[in-house]
C-alpha cells in the first residue's frame, strides 16, 4: 500500500480530468471563453476572477503569466518561493510535465527536511526539556512526545489555515492522515505482528478521537467556527491529558498493592500483570539485564582510549559537524546510504544552528566550540526564516537592519560563554540551549511546512486538484509515512502494543492542536471568525470515511476479545483502498450529488 503506487494514477486521471472537462470548464464559465480573443476581455477576466487562481489554466499559455501576476489569490503570502509565478512566467509552457516532475521531487525533499529536523533536532529538545522539567513519562508522552512526533502535520495545518483557500489541504491532511494511521499503519501492524491490544488505552482513545472527528465536522458542516468553540476544543485535548494521567495514576496505585499482597503470600507477582493497562508496554519495553549491559560496555570498550585526553577545540568542531557513524555506515544496507548521502548537506547545515541538549549522555552533548557558534547562528536563523523571511529586511526606525542587531547580539554572548567556560565541563545554565533548540527547529519546521503548502497549491492548480485531494494524498502521505514505517519497524522487533498506541495517540493531538491552533492563528489575523470553504461532496466522503473507519474499529475489535489478527489488518488495509479510490472518482467527477 505504498503511496507511490497511487501517483501514476493521480497524474492520468488529472489529465483525463483536464481533456475531458474542457468543453464543461468552456461551458459554464462565458468570461473564461472570451479570454485571448481581444485585451479588453483579458483585462475584464483578471479583473473579475482575482480570487479564482483555479482558472488560470482555462487561459492560452500566453496568457497565463499576466493572471498570476495580476491575481491576488495567486500570491499566497506564505513560502520563500513563489511556485505559480515559476511555472507560469519563467518556465515555458511546453515545460510542464517537467516542472510538475521536478516540484514533486522538491516536495519529496521538503518532507525530507521535516522530518530531518523532527527527529534529530524537535524531539530530542523536547525530551531534554521534559527531563528537565521532571515530568512523568504519561505527562511527557502526551505533550511533549506528541507535539515532536506531529509537529510536521501540526505546523503544515498551522501554515495551510493561514489563508482561507488552502484551509482545505489542512482539513484533507489531517482527515486524511487519520485514515491513513488508522487502516494502513494499524493494518500493517496487525499483518506483521498479530496481538492482543490494550483494551482501556485503545476504548479510551478510539472515544477521544471519535469526539474529535464529530466536533471537526460539526464546524466544517456549519462552514464557520468561533473562538469560544475553538477553546472548547482544544480544551478536549486537556481533558484527553487528564484522562491519561489519571488512568495511569490509579492503574499504578492499583499494581502496587496487588504487588505487595501478592509478595506477602509469597506468590509470583508476574501472574497478576494486566494486559488491559493504560501503561501496557512495560512488558514490551526491552530491559537492559546484567549481561546485555556487560556486553554493550565491552563493546563501547573497544572504541575508547586507554589513557584520557582533551581533544582540541577545532577537533571538537570538526567532530560535532561529522553527522555519519562510520560504524553505522559499515552496517547499514545502500539505500541507506543513498539516503544519508541526500541528507548529509542538510543535516550539517542544521547542525551549524540548531544546539541539541541530550540528558542520557555524560557530558549532555556540550560541544563548547559549536554550542558558542550556535549563539551566533540560531538567533539568526530564526529572523531570517520566521514567516518566510519577512523580518530579513526589517528595519529598526527605517535605519538599522535587524539582522545585523541579532548578529551583534550574538557575537557577544557567544564571546562570553566560549571564555566563561572549557571544554570537558557543561554549565549550569546548559538546559537553556534545549529551549533556544527547541525554539529554533519550531521555526525551521514552521517555516519548511509553508512550502510545502505553496507547493502542494501550485500543483493543485496545474494538475485542476483540489485542496482537499492533495491533502489526503501527498501531504499525509509524506507526513505519514515515517510514522509507518518506524510503527512497523517497531512491530516487527515484537512490540505492536507500542506501535498501535503510537498510532492512535499521536493523531488526537494532530487533529486538535492541527485545526484548533491553525484558526486561532487565522482569527488573529483577520479578526474575525473563521470561515470554512468547503469542497462539497469530498469533504463530506473524507469525514465520513474517517468516521466510519474509527466506528468499525470501536465495534469490530471488542467483538474479537480486542486481538489484531491478520484478518483485521486486510480488511483495514481494503477499507483504505476502497476510501481512496471513491475519493478520487468523487474529485474528478464520477462519483457526485443527484
Amino acid at each position: 500500500m505504498s503511496p507511490a503506487v497511487y501517483l501514476p494514477l493521480l497524474l492520468v486521471l488529472s489529465s483525463h480530468q483536464q481533456v475531458a472537462s474542457g468543453s464543461h470548464v468552456l461551458t459554464n464559465q462565458p468570461v473564461v471563453a472570451l479570454v485571448g480573443r481581444s485585451s479588453l476581455n483579458n483585462t475584464q477576466m483578471l479583473r473579475d476572477s482575482n480570487d479564482q487562481c483555479d482558472l488560470v489554466m482555462n487561459l492560452s499559455a500566453a496568457d497565463r503569466c499576466a493572471f498570476v501576476k495580476n491575481t491576488p489569490d495567486c500570491n499566497m503570502g506564505h513560502g520563500f518561493i513563489n511556485y505559480l509565478h515559476v511555472a507560469f512566467c519563467l518556465l515555458p509552457p511546453n515545460l510542464t510535465p517537467l516542472t510538475i516532475t521536478l516540484c514533486i521531487i522538491w516536495l519529496l525533499f521538503l518532507f525530507l527536511i521535516l522530518g530531518l529536523i523532527a527527529s534529530k533536532f524537535f524531539c530530542p529538545n523536547l525530551s531534554a526539556i521534559s527531563t528537565s522539567l521532571h515530568l512523568t513519562h504519561n505527562v511527557a508522552g502526551v505533550t511533549f512526545l506528541a507535539l515532536g512526533n506531529g509537529a510536521p502535520d501540526v505546523f503544515s495545518a498551522i501554515a495551510a489555515f493561514s489563508n482561507p483557500h488552502t484551509a482545505g489541504l489542512a482539513v484533507g491532511a489531517l482527515f486524511g492522515a487519520g485514515i491513513f494511521v488508522t487502516t494502513v499503519v494499524a493494518g500493517s501492524v496487525a499483518l506483521v505482528k498479530p496481538f492482543a491490544v490494550a483494551s482501556r488505552p485503545f476504548l479510551r482513545d478510539v472515544i477521544f478521537y471519535m469526539v474529535a472527528v464529530f466536533w471537526t465536522f460539526l464546524m466544517l458542516y456549519r462552514g464557520t467556527t468561533c473562538l469560544g468553540e475553538i477553546l472548547g476544543y482544544l480544551g478536549l485535548y486537556v481533558m484527553y491529558v487528564l484522562t491519561v494521567i489519571i488512568s495511569a495514576y490509579i492503574y499504578n496505585r492499583q499494581k502496587n498493592l496487588m504487588n505487595s499482597s501478592v509478595r506477602s503470600a509469597a506468590h509470583n507477582p508476574a501472574e497478576f500483570h494486566s494486559s488491559d493497562s493504560s501503561d501496557d508496554d512495560d512488558d514490551e519495553v526491552p530491559r537492559l539485564t546484567g549481561a546485555s549491559i556487560q556486553h554493550a560496555y565491552e563493546s563501547e570498550s573497544e572504541y575508547r582510549p586507554l589513557l584520557p585526553y582533551s581533544e582540541s577545540t577545532s577537533r571538537i568542531l570538526l567532530s560535532s559537524l561529522n553527522p555519519v557513524d562510520n560504524r553505522k555506515w559499515r552496517r547499514k544496507s545502500w539505500s541507506w546510504r543513498v539516503v544519508k548521502v541526500l541528507k548529509t548537506p542538510v543535516e550539517v547545515l542544521l547542525l551549524l544552528c540548531i544546539p541539541v541538549v541530550d540528558p542520557d549522555k555524560e557530558d549532555r552533548n556540550w560541544r563548547r566550540p559549536l554550542n558558542c557558534f550556535h549563539l551566533i547562528t540560531a538567533p539568526l536563523a530564526c529572523v531570517l526564516t520566521f514567516q518566510s523571511g519577512m523580518y530579513g529586511d526589517y528595519l529598526i526606525q527605517g535605519q538599522f537592519p535587524l539582522w545585523l542587531l541579532i548578529l551583534l547580539m550574538g557575537l557577544f554572548l557567544s564571546a562570553i560563554v566560549f571564555c566563561t567556560t572549557t571544554n570537558d565541563c557543561p554549565p549550569k545554565y546548559h538546559p537553556l540551549f534545549a529551549l533556544l533548540g527547541f525554539v529554533v527547529s519550531a521555526v525551521l519546521i514552521s517555516a519548511a511546512a509553508s512550502e510545502v503548502v505553496s507547493l502542494l497549491h501550485m500543483l493543485g492548480v496545474v494538475l485542476r486538484l483540489s485542496n482537499t485531494v492533495l491533502g489526503l494524498t501527498l501531504l499525509a502521505w509524506g507526513n505519514s509515512i515515517g510514522d509507518c514505517f518506524s510503527d512497523i519497524t517497531i512491530a516487527r522487533q515484537g512490540y505492536p502494543r507500542m506501535a498501535i498506541a503510537a498510532c492512535f495517540g499521536g493523531i488526537i493531538f494532530n487533529m486538535l492542536f492541527g485545526v484548533g491552533i491553525g484558526c486561532l492563528v487565522q482569527m488573529i489575523n483577520t479578526h474575525s471568525d473563521v470561515q470554512f470553504e468547503s469542497e462539497g461532496l469530498l469533504t463530506w466522503v473524507l469525514a465520513g470515511s474517517l468516521g466510519l473507519s474509527m466506528v468499525l474499529s470501536f465495534v469490530i475489535v471488542p467483538l474479537s476479545r480486542f486481538h489484531l489478527g491478520r484478518i483485521y489488518g486486510i480488511f483495514l488495509l481494503v477499507f483504505y483502498a476502497v476510501f481512496l479510490l471513491i475519493a478520487l472518482l468523487t474529485e474528478f467527477g464520477e462519483i457526485h450529488n443527484v
